[in-house]
C-alpha cells in the first residue's frame, strides 16, 4: 500500500485543517488507517485510527473533541478533520496504514505516506 497525504500548512490558533490520505497498491483488502504527528525534538506521537468500516475510531485525549477522522473507502482516502487547531498541534503529520485492528502505536503499522506539514500560529 502506498499512502499520499496533502491538505497541510499555515493556519492560525482556532482555525481549521482537514488533510487527505489517498491509498494506492494493495486496496482489496480490509486495513486500519491511522494519524500520527511529530514536533522537532519530538517522539511520534498517535492523533486518530479508524477500522475499515468506519464504524470505530480512537483518539487520544489531547485531540478528542477537535478532531475527527473518517475515511472514503470508494476514493482509498482517510480524512482528518482538525477543528481549534492549538500551536501545540504544529508537527509533521502522517497518515498509516494496516490490516491488523486499531492501533496507537507507529509500530503497529506498516505502511506509511510521507508526512504533511501543518504550522498553527499563535
Amino acid at each position: 500500500v502506498q499512502l499520499q497525504a496533502c491538505g497541510g500548512g499555515l493556519v492560525q490558533a482556532g482555525g481549521s485543517r482537514r488533510l487527505s490520505c489517498t491509498a494506492s497498491g494493495r486496496t482489496d483488502s480490509s486495513y486500519a488507517l491511522a494519524w500520527f504527528r511529530q514536533a522537532p525534538g519530538k517522539e511520534r506521537e498517535f492523533v486518530a485510527a479508524i477500522t475499515w468500516s468506519g464504524f470505530s475510531t480512537d483518539y487520544p485525549d489531547s485531540v478528542k473533541g477537535r478532531f475527527t477522522i473518517s475515511r472514503d473507502n470508494d476514493k482509498n482516502t482517510v480524512y482528518l478533520q482538525m477543528n481549534r487547531l492549538k500551536p501545540e498541534d504544529t508537527a509533521v503529520y502522517y497518515c498509516a496504514a494496516d490490516y491488523a485492528a486499531l492501533g496507537a502505536i507507529p509500530i503497529q503499522y506498516e505502511y506509511w505516506g510521507q508526512g504533511t506539514q501543518v504550522t498553527v500560529s499563535s
